[in-house]
């Protein structure tokens, strides 16, 4: 799921560098996705000696509670180790599939590219996740053995920032099919981790 292994040279990186900052024309969002204007389309001059320490992510030993919390400290400590990481956490937790268009934000976006992922949390209706002061959880749902749902307010660190955010886990196999593996099946284990389906803004899981 993580995109770091794909750009991990410099020959990459310049090929990279050539390329134009996707903008908002790339795919079209509504007036609630409106982009924020310190949205940085840079990368840092350490950028890529700090991507070959991966981010956190799914573990085995994580329950369904450990893994929304985990998920959202990273978002509160943003910057921390490095410009973003905590999106980046996001996007290792994140169980849908990156060459099918997910709803994982609720209408259907191609969030197969990290810095589209990216950009949306930078967004107004997500941004208040990023740094944010305060958090309080309102309800918590197991839907089906292998589905949790957790509605969580939040206080950003912008004043009178605030928003209700419904996290649903999914628990897996593979991230991407929910298929157990071959080597587990021989072993007689079924391992499994929780990813996230869906995040979802009040205003927009209410609709």
């Amino acid at each position: 799921m993580s995109f770091c292994s794909s750009i991990s040279t410099p020959q990459s990186l310049s090929l990279l560098s050539k390329n134009k900052p996707l903008i908002n024309g790339d795919y079209k969002l509504g007036s609630r996705f409106r982009a924020s204007a310190d949205v940085p389309d840079f990368l840092s001059a350490d950028w890529l000696e700090s991507r070959r320490k991966k981010p956190f992510g799914p573990r085995l030993n994580f329950s369904a509670e450990e893994a929304v919390n985990c998920q959202l400290d990273a978002l509160k400590y943003n910057d921390q180790p490095r410009q973003d990481y905590g999106i980046e956490v996001m996007y290792r937790f994140a169980g849908f599939d990156p060459f099918e268009r997910s709803t994982y934000f609720g209408p259907f976006f191609d969030l197969g590219q990290f810095e589209r992922f990216r950009r949306i949390f930078h967004h107004s209706t997500y941004r208040v996740l990023l740094g944010h002061k305060e958090r309080k959880i309102l309800s918590s749902l197991f839907v089906k053995e292998n589905r949790f749902k957790q509605r969580i307010w939040i206080r950003g660190n912008r004043p009178e920032e605030e928003e209700i955010f419904q996290f649903t886990m999914v628990q897996s196999f593979n991230a991407l099919s929910g298929v157990i593996s071959p080597p587990l099946i021989r072993r007689g284990v079924a391992e499994s981790r929780w990813f996230m389906g869906w995040l979802l803004a009040d205003r927009v899981s209410s609709s």
